[in-house]
Formats: C-alpha cells, structure tokens, sequence
C-alpha cells in the first residue's frame, strides 16, 4: 500500500512554468512505476508523463514533449513533474499515481489501469 499526495499546482498565464512533485508513503517506492495523469473538466483522464522505477526511463504524450520533464528523487520518495511553456490546454487536475505492474526497472507504463494507486490531485489552470 503507498499513499500518494501531489503539490504544487496554481494558476499561471500561458508560457509560466510550474513543478508538481508527488510525495510517497512506505519504504518500497523504487518498486513502483510512476505516472503523471490529468483530467480537465468534460473530458477524460489522460496520460502525460510517466517514468520507470530506475528513473532512467522517461515517456510523455506528444502534446507535452520538449516542455515537461518527470523525474524521481527514490532517496525521498518523490516523483517530479517540471512544466514549461505551460498553455490554456494543459489546465486540469494532476494525479500522480504509482503502479506495480511495472515488472521491469526501465518500463513505463502509460495506461490508467495499469496504476494501481492514485493521488487526490492537484489543480493547474493556465489563462491565455
């Protein structure tokens, strides 16, 4: 069992940056892949970066590539997620979420039921 609790959301004008970081329970972390997912009102949960339990691994959704970086920090079971040229579009609650499904140190998993634990979220909104 890991709980999850994700900081650092806001409000930021289109082209800001933001980081998000994900703080995990228990000593076992770097069994865990992890994922960053977010939902924006009327539409469905989407897959946005995710990185494999090594940290040596890294995988985004097109829309977001070249302006986010997920990392992970095991030594203080903390998962990262650095925004940049942030856009009207990437307004939504971000989760984080931790699988252990992840059988291989530099697999990342990008499907939501692939994750077996999940953050409350956190709310990012960008103004154009």
């Amino acid at each position: 069992q890991v709980q999850l609790v994700e900081s650092g959301g806001g409000m930021v004008q289109a082209g800001g940056s933001l980081r998000l970081s994900c703080a995990a329970s228990g000593r076992t972390f770097s069994r865990y892949g992890m994922a960053w997912f977010r939902q924006a009102p009327g539409k469905e949960r989407e897959f946005v970066a995710g990185v494999s339990r090594s940290g040596g691994t890294t995988n985004y959704r097109d829309s977001v590539k070249g302006r986010f970086t997920s990392s992970r920090d095991n030594s203080k079971n903390t998962v990262y997620l650095q925004m940049s040229s942030l856009q009207p579009e990437d307004t939504g609650v971000y989760h984080c979420a931790a699988s252990t499904r992840a059988w291989e140190p530099r697999l990342v998993l990008s499907t939501d039921g692939d994750y077996d634990y999940w953050g409350q979220g956190t709310q990012v909104t960008v103004s154009s």
